[in-house]
């Protein structure tokens, strides 16, 4: 387990954050890595506070053991206005395949989530061929607003995990009137939304445990099986609609 004051986290009672007890978690031939997240966020102003959220989510996610990659959204195409093999679309898609579960964190703008975080999930694709790229990773949706707290954003990305055949863990996090909640080095001040947010790390990693060994069986489906290779493949394929 990394030190936690290596990873600078002054915002946190030591003495409260526990390491994960793995073996509580994971039986004999279960993988025995890191648990790989990755981080995607919704906005690419200078001072984004869904990205030093997302930092912040970061740092803790590698104290409790995980490996962490993030996702920079600046130069991505809108949706269908690039190739695939563009390499910011490669980028994020080869970064989903390679996790193992993800955080969305997202401004609310308008009531809803932003336009650059759903590029980003619209980019990953529901499909490739007969294999779906999210279907049993787990996920967990964090928001921040500039108003009094709402949940608008989480529960379109809730939807959004759904869709993608994911698993949505119970705990989320919304942060009212986000520009209070971060000084002027861009990190957040101890507060019960930080509580929350580390409450949402340490819960993701738990289900990330708990589901990446066994996340073939959980998503193996009588239909599927029931369907040849070839025929799953036309039905899935997205870029047939």
């Amino acid at each position: 387990m990394t030190e936690p004051v290596s990873l600078d986290l002054p915002s946190v009672e030591l003495a409260q954050l526990h390491p994960i007890d793995v073996v509580a978690l994971v039986r004999p031939g279960d993988p025995t890595h890191r648990p790989r997240i990755l981080v995607l966020y919704g906005s690419i102003r200078e001072r984004s506070y869904s990205r030093l959220l997302s930092e912040e989510a970061g740092r803790l996610l590698c104290w409790f053991g995980c490996e962490v990659r993030t996702f920079d959204p600046r130069g991505l195409p809108l949706p269908d206005g690039a190739e695939p093999d563009h390499p910011k679309v490669k980028e994020l898609r080869d970064l989903a395949d390679w996790s193992e579960g993800m955080v969305w964190v997202s401004p609310e703008r308008h009531g809803a989530m932003t336009g650059i975080m759903k590029a980003q999930i619209d980019w990953i694709p529901l499909a490739l061929g007969a294999r779906r790229p999210t279907q049993g990773k787990t996920l967990a949706v964090m928001e921040v607003s500039g108003g009094s707290q709402s949940f608008n954003a989480v529960n379109q990305m809730r939807i959004l995990g759904r869709w993608m055949r994911m698993v949505t863990i119970p705990n989320q996090s919304s942060v009212a009137k986000a520009f209070l909640e971060f000084d002027e080095a861009g990190r957040m001040k101890p507060s019960s939304y930080y509580q929350r947010v580390v409450d949402v790390c340490e819960e993701l990693v738990k289900f990330t445990y708990l589901v990446r060994g066994r996340s073939a069986y959980l998503t193996d489906r009588y239909s599927e099986r029931a369907e040849s290779a070839e025929k799953l493949s036309e039905r899935v394929n997205q870029r047939s609609i």
